[in-house]
This record gives structure tokens, C-alpha cells and sequence, in this order.
């Protein structure tokens, strides 16, 4: 069995490597204009030795048991041949995959073969040379095989207490081979991301892990129709468009429309984007909080803020989802997780690209968490400035960098000369537990590691940076967006805890007056009131309302474990798994008083749960241009 697992061990690798080296080469073109070709074989081989130790990992840890057993043997060399030849499988079909869908081989992959008559069809049909060709390397593989992991000998074990030693050394190597790094993250397709061509990102992986990979986030897709019933697409469309306060755009991107930007500015206005973690309203003064951010509330008095303000959701990646691509909360996980809107999908950074801006998404901690890297680097973002790129950061907690850091990287970027315009993406980390922050900012209340000292000192951050801000040559031309991405620990005995979805929000800078705004409005509605400030007219997929209108606003939309909530006004509806809808007449902070059912906005509040599912399923939350490039 050592013989047999040894010889798996190098000629996997050695397949996978040569594949991926064939790969680069045939992209070189690409592959040149991203640079850094390294980070492919480096990232390649932490992916493959994952790969090979899920998969050989097991006879591993049973050899110094079994490998003198013949039935092990044999059993052994059988399970070793039929995983090579699925590797082999999925190397053989990557180069025709990739020129008919621009990927390695993925999730359309495994929906193929629900259809095996139909696309084997149409392979005899369209490529009998390349089906032909991939026979020949497939028994060929087979051959060598067989030659290679099924005619091993039985081994000789080592003493008892050698065996043990032996099995703890293996399963130490399969637990780091798997995690891919000695980091707290396991290595994942994000982890790899290393430009912004999303090809260029599966070639650190191989095949068979993308199709799994794939096979496992299904999970995150589940269907709000299943769960809170379903309405006609036709009605569907009809009502999400009227309340977005939009007309009906073409069938397949019905929600694409024209928005015409209030400002006119001389030059175009760079845009910084500010998500602040887990800054619930309950810690923020001026929104009758504990009164912990005077910072904040001092910025708040100088510009347009929202003091009804919701997030969509409970995650950081809901929040980022909403602030970035207008994309409302459903059942599934956040876009930035789902398999297909790794590419093509819309973002502000896919649309600004189109006016000449340059996008850069900064995080004090590894961006590859939650998938940031690969959805952000894959859907218009140019630069990524993480942890590992910060140049000795001031406090290092568990998430990543300091705010200070991060604000830091932030006013550096900014600073730097340019006739370009620029859209910044800053996300913080510190206020989030273990609750650490660097000595000597704050004065600290009671114990040091709770969530009010942490939102002291993210405030102070924050304070830190619009000082150094407001004296800058770029203030002048920059819009600035400060926004929750969720409140801490939300819970609540109530459906929708929706004091817990209430967020700070505001916006300054450039041609932006003081003003207190008393609407409910959505995390959705920041990114279109945005491209309205800095003088952006074109036309997007986003539902969220253009604020600059007096009429806009008066409703936000929640996704709570199962529980779906739409407020518009003081009417809450909320929507359970194959249950009646619940509508209750909401006074904020928390007071909660059912009422009679109103069948038009329970179809409303139905039509947005129901919307994002059936956007991202048919590639409807995109561009013209970036739907054709995903279906060529």
C-alpha cells in the first residue's frame, strides 16, 4: 500500500502540473497581461496536495495497519485507478470546456449530465475528433494506471509502537495538506483569486476540485419559491419595477433601466465607500443609541444622513452585496458566495469601469474570507489590498489590521496622483469579537474586550481618518458613503428583530449639503443614490430608489434566518417557510402590533424575496455586455 500511495502521490501531481502548465501556455496571452504567472503553479500545488489527500487520505492512514493484508492491497490499487481516472477525465475535457464557457470545467459540468442524451448527442455530432482523441489519453491513462497503483506487493509493518507513530505523522501532513496553510482560513477558490480575469482564477485549481467545489455550494442556492410560495414570472417583473419606481426593461433583463444622475459635476467625482463592521444604530448617538460614536455623530451633522437606515441582512457579505451591487437579500447565501455571479455579474465597479474609474476593494484582514477576493477581483474591482499588503500595520488582531490600518492604506490611495477617477471599497474588521484594538487610542470603560470599547475605538478610526480627509486636495472631488454592513449579534424574540437591522448610514463629501433624512430606506438604495451624486448616468440593473428624488424611500427589505421582512412605512409583513404571511403595524425601537392582512404588499413583499433568486439564476443582475460575455 506505501508503494501504491507513493506512486499516486507524484504522478497526480506531476499530471495536474503538466496540465496546468499547458493551460498557462495556450493562455499565455492572458496569463502575461495579468502577471504574476507564479501565483498559478504556487496556489496550483497547495490545491492539489488538498486534492490529494482527500482522496488518498484514508488508504494513507490504513497502511500502517493494513499493508500487509492482500485484500487491502487490491482494494487500494482499484480505488487509486478509478480516482486517476476521473482526474484524468476531468483534465482531458478542461480545454473544450474552456472554449465554449471561458472556465475550467464547473457547475454547468454537473447539470450537463442530467442530460446525457442530449449533450452526448450533440458531442458525437459537433467533436467526434475530440471525443475520439480523449478515448485514446483516457485508455492510455487507464493503462498506466493499472500499471502503476495495482500491482503492488504486500508490505511488511512496522512494530506496534512505530505504527502509531506513523499514523499520527500521516494524519498530521493530510490535516495540513487539506487546510492548504498554517492560517485559521483553509485554502478555497478565493484564496487563489489573483487578477481579474475569472479564467485565470481556476487555473490554480484543477478540474475535479472546481466541479466539486461547485457540487458543494449548492447548498447555498436554495429556492424562496419552495419555501414561501411563488408568483408568475410576468407579475413578478411587474411589481418589482413599479416599486423600484422603473419600466419594465427587456424580457431578459427586465429590471434594467436608465437613471439619469441629479448632479452634474465639472469633473468626475471619485466615490469611497465606507462599510463599517457590525456598527449597529443601538451604539450610534445621533440614532438615539448608547451615544459611543462621537465621531460619527459630528460627521453625521455635515452631511446627508439616514437615520432609517436597514440592512438587508445579518453578514458582512449581505451588507457588501447591497452597498456594491444594489443586490437585494433572499433565502440563498450572499451573491459573493454563489458559483455563478463569480463573473458577470453587476457591480458599481462594472458600471464606473465603463467611465473611466479605477476600482480598488481594501480589508485589514485576508480577503479571500467569504469569498470577498474572487467575487470582488472577478466583477470589475482592479486592485485588492488586503492584510498581506499593508506595510507594518500598527495592530494586528484576529481579523486582520487595525481601522487605523486600514483608513491608513485608505488615505494613501487616495493621495496618490491622477488624472483617473477612482472608486474605493474600504471595509473595517476591528469591531468584531474577540473585540481587539490597538492600546493608547481610547479611553477604555470597564473591561478592555467587550463590543462597546471596540465601536469607542472604530469611532475614533473614523474620526482620524475624516480629519486627515477634509484637509486633503481630494476631498474636494470625492463623495464619501459611511454604512453598517450589519448591527452585532442580532436576536431578538421577535420574527423580524428589526431595531437589530437598523444602521447608521451617511453620506459626504463633494456637493453633498447637511440635511437629517427621516426615510426608511434600504441598504439597496445607497448604490444608485450614489452614482446620482457623482454625476454617473447610464443605465444598471439595480431595484434600489435613486434618493436625490423626494419621492423615493419609504420601504427596506430583511432576510432573517428563514424569515423574510419587507417594511413600508409602519407596516411590517413577514414571510415563513410554508406558513401564512404575518403583518404587524411596527413602532420603532421594537413595539410589534399584528394587524389585518393586506394582500397587495404581502405580493409585494412575496415579488423582492422571490426577485433576487430568479435574477441570479438567469444572469438577469448584469450589463448587456457582461450577459453576452457570460453566455458566449
Amino acid at each position: 500500500m506505501f508503494t501504491q500511495i507513493a506512486l499516486f502521490a507524484v504522478s497526480l501531481l506531476v499530471l495536474l502540473t503538466a496540465s496546468r502548465l499547458l493551460l498557462t501556455l495556450w493562455l499565455w496571452p492572458r496569463v502575461r497581461a495579468a502577471g504574476r504567472p507564479w501565483a498559478i503553479f504556487r496556489w496550483g500545488l497547495r490545491i492539489d496536495l488538498n486534492q490529494l489527500a482527500m482522496w488518498a487520505g484514508i488508504p494513507a492512514l490504513l497502511a500502517p495497519w493494513l499493508a500487509d493484508q492482500p485484500l487491502a492491497v487490491t482494494l487500494t490499487g482499484l480505488w487509486l485507478q478509478l480516482v486517476w481516472l476521473l482526474f484524468v477525465l476531468l483534465e482531458i475535457s478542461t480545454p473544450q470546456f474552456i472554449q465554449e464557457y471561458d472556465s475550467r470545467p464547473n457547475r454547468l459540468y454537473l447539470d450537463y449530465l442530467k442530460y446525457p442524451k442530449e449533450v452526448f448527442g450533440m458531442l458525437w455530432k459537433g467533436y467526434k475528433l475530440v471525443l475520439a482523441a480523449a478515448l485514446v489519453v483516457l485508455l492510455l491513462a487507464g493503462w498506466a494506471g493499472h500499471a502503476l497503483f495495482a500491482q503492488a506487493a504486500v508490505n511488511t509493518l512496522p512494530a506496534w509502537p512505530w505504527r502509531i507513530v506513523l499514523t499520527v505523522l500521516i494524519a498530521a501532513a493530510i490535516v495540513l495538506a487539506i487546510r492548504g496553510t498554517l492560517g485559521h482560513r483553509p485554502v478555497n477558490p478565493a484564496s487563489v483569486a489573483w487578477c481579474g480575469d475569472s479564467l485565470l482564477n481556476t487555473l490554480p485549481l484543477n478540474s475535479l476540485y472546481n466541479v466539486l467545489f461547485a457540487l458543494y455550494a449548492i447548498k447555498n442556492e436554495r429556492s424562496a419559491a419552495d419555501v414561501y410560495g411563488d408568483l408568475p414570472d410576468g407579475v413578478l417583473q411587474a411589481i418589482v419595477c413599479e416599486q423600484a419606481h422603473i419600466p419594465p426593461g427587456p424580457p431578459e433583463l427586465p429590471t434594467l433601466h436608465h437613471q439619469p444622475a441629479s448632479a452634474q459635476p465639472a469633473r468626475p467625482r471619485n466615490l469611497v465607500l465606507i462599510v463599517q463592521e457590525s456598527l449597529g444604530a443601538q451604539y450610534v448617538g445621533n440614532l438615539g443609541g448608547a451615544g459611543l460614536t462621537p465621531c460619527l455623530d459630528a460627521l453625521a451633522a455635515t452631511g446627508w444622513n439616514f437615520t432609517r437606515a436597514y440592512a438587508t441582512g445579518t453578514r458582512s457579505v449581505r451588507g457588501l452585496e447591497a452597498v456594491t451591487a444594489g443586490f437585494p437579500p433572499t433565502l440563498s447565501d450572499a451573491a459573493l458566495r454563489l458559483t455563478d455571479a463569480q463573473s458577470h455579474f453587476f457591480t458599481l465597479a462594472q458600471l464606473l469601469r465603463k467611465h473611466g474609474y479605477r476600482s480598488r476593494f481594501i480589508y485589514g484582514g485576508e480577503a479571500h474570507f467569504d469569498n470577498m477576493k474572487s467575487f470582488f477581483l472577478g466583477n470589475g474591482f482592479d486592485e485588492l489590498h488586503d492584510l498581506p499588503s499593508f506595510d507594518a500595520p500598527a495592530f494586528v488582531g484576529t481579523w486582520g489590521a487595525s481601522d487605523e490600518d486600514m483608513f491608513n492604506k485608505l488615505h494613501t490611495l487616495l493621495s496618490q496622483p491622477g488624472a483617473q477617477p477612482t472608486l474605493h471599497l474600504a471595509f473595517s474588521v476591528t469591531n468584531h469579537t474577540p473585540w481587539e484594538y490597538p492600546a493608547g487610542r481610547i479611553a477604555v470603560q470597564g473591561e478592555p474586550a467587550t463590543v462597546q470599547n471596540t465601536v469607542r475605538y472604530a469611532d475614533w478610526a473614523i474620526g482620524q481618518f475624516f480629519g486627515r480627509a477634509r484637509a486633503s486636495d481630494y476631498w474636494r472631488d470625492t463623495v464619501f458613503l459611511v454604512v453598517a454592513d450589519h448591527d452585532a449579534r442580532v436576536g431578538g424574540a421577535q420574527r423580524i428583530p428589526l431595531r437589530h437591522f437598523h444602521i447608521p448610514a451617511l453620506i459626504v463629501g463633494a456637493g453633498v449639503e447637511p440635511r437629517r433624512d427621516e426615510r426608511i430606506i434600504s441598504q439597496i438604495d445607497l448604490p444608485t443614490t450614489l452614482l446620482s451624486l457623482i454625476g454617473v448616468s447610464d443605465a444598471h440593473p439595480m431595484i434600489g430608489h435613486d434618493l436625490t428624488h423626494p419621492h423615493s424611500g419609504g420601504r427596506a427589505m430583511m432576510q432573517y434566518e428563514d424569515h423574510y421582512g419587507y417594511l413600508r412605512g409602519e407596516r411590517l409583513v413577514v414571510l415563513e417557510p410554508q406558513q401564512a404571511a404575518h403583518h404587524f403595524r411596527y413602532t420603532a425601537p421594537d413595539t410589534y402590533e399584528p394587524v389585518a392582512a393586506d394582500p397587495e404588499l404581502e405580493n409585494i413583499a412575496l415579488a423582492h424575496a422571490l426577485w433576487p433568486t430568479w435574477a441570479y439564476r438567469h444572469q438577469a443582475h448584469t450589463l448587456p455586455e457582461l450577459r453576452r460575455a457570460g453566455l458566449a
